[in-house]
């Protein structure tokens, strides 16, 4: 059940040249760094944080797949589980970060917080060596969950043992809590510290709708671009494309509805902690980056995804969902540049060079994972019917 040689030599060349691409992005954007330091750090943290959501998000999506069975799941459970087995890259590409932590945080400076009777009440949280105990323990949950995921399901591949989808599904109540729990606290840590005087009770919630979205668009635009051969041709169905259309509907209703709900709570709030962070973000440039943030990410996407042929075509659906990472995009740098420009949005190299350095590096590792496996799990007794056809 594996690509056939023709379709691997195609895969082999994008993920050579994805590799290059990204090696040469990242070799321009440490000479240019070298000339701004403080940029290259905010830009590396943009880049970090976007690649990251693709592995966290594909392994949430992966443990609500496992939770309920669904056969909507069968043609993107492969991609999924490729973006999950990306998280080492990710790890290692989290440390130059840890270089320029003094760059980016104001609550790194002993006399600023000294000064700031707010930071000083925060103090006991925002303090560096808490920050790095607490980031340790994110990714070392992460780590078991990606690699819990991966290692029943090659097990199941192997032996057909129908005890390891009741495993799966077991785990993924609890992976889901602790996947909660630990992308909450790492929003706050890596992007609401960045202007430490502001806070918000749903900002965690919003940014894990995001990763989600990001990697469900992921997987469908990738078992799109499957779709034309076996056995990934058997098992993408019109219908299976309407289910998965239906679920990015709902993450896309989901984002839109908790970005105006923490808008309205902190807008009629209108206290001098919460509203800066909006003000900045409404006006100028920003305002216009808000505005086609919406149009592209709620407006767009929602009129065109309650039509049913788009769901169920599958270049089509898998199409937007290529446009739908682009979006996501843009939704993270509106939440972390304007930490930095205050004034509106300004064009720097390397917001470009890193993002392009990283994914790239990222693309070739994702495809790498991808070749790696049958493109469809074997043995998985909640699709039995289904690959039987596929056979």
């Amino acid at each position: 059940m594996m690509a056939t040689d023709t379709f691997g030599a195609r895969f082999d060349r994008t993920q050579r040249r994805a590799f290059i691409l990204g090696i040469a992005a990242l070799i321009l954007a440490v000479l240019d760094g070298l000339r701004a330091p403080e940029q290259f750090f905010r830009s590396y943290l943009l880049a970090f944080v976007f690649w990251l959501g693709f592995p966290l998000g594909c392994a949430a999506f992966l443990m609500v797949h496992h939770l309920t069975g669904g056969f909507w799941g069968l043609p993107i459970r492969r991609p999924l589980e490729a973006g999950t087995r990306t998280l080492p890259l990710l790890t290692a590409l989290a440390l130059p970060l840890l270089l320029g932590l003094s760059r980016l945080y104001s609550w790194t400076h002993s006399d600023l917080v000294a000064a700031d009777a707010a930071l000083k009440f925060k103090q006991p949280y925002l303090n560096l060596p808490f920050f790095l105990i607490r980031n340790v323990i994110y990714f070392a949950v992460w780590w078991t969950l990606v690699r819990r995921l991966n290692r029943w399901s090659d097990e199941q591949d192997r032996t057909g043992d129908p005890l390891l989808a009741a495993r799966l599904e077991n785990m993924s109540g609890p992976g889901l809590l602790l996947y909660g729990f630990t992308v909450t606290f790492f929003s706050i840590d890596w992007i609401m510290s960045l202007e430490p005087h502001w806070f918000s009770t749903i900002f965690g919630m919003i940014f894990m709708v995001l990763q989600v979205l990001g990697a469900l668009a992921l997987a469908i635009l990738v078992a799109g671009l499957l779709s034309q051969r076996e056995p990934v041709a058997s098992a993408v169905t019109p219908d299976r494309f309407n289910d998965l259309g239906n679920l990015v509907l709902t993450f896309v209703m989901l984002w839109a509805y908790l970005a105006f709900c923490q808008f309205l709570i902190i807008w009629a709030g209108d206290l001098i902690q919460e509203i800066p962070w909006y003000v900045t973000r409404a006006q100028g440039g920003w305002a216009i980056v808000a505005l086609v943030m919406i149009f592209l990410s709620f407006a767009t996407p929602f009129y065109l995804l309650l039509m049913r042929p788009i769901k169920r075509s599958v270049q089509t659906l898998a199409t937007l969902c290529g446009a739908l990472i682009v979006i996501n995009f843009l939704n993270v740098y509106w939440m972390v540049v304007p930490a930095f420009e205050k004034s509106g949005p300004r064009f720097y190299l390397l917001d470009l060079l890193l993002p392009m350095g990283m994914g790239g590096i990222w693309v070739a590792t994702f495809l790498r994972q991808l070749k790696s496996r049958p493109l469809l799990p074997l043995h998985d007794p909640r699709f039995e019917g289904a690959l039987e056809h596929a056979d």
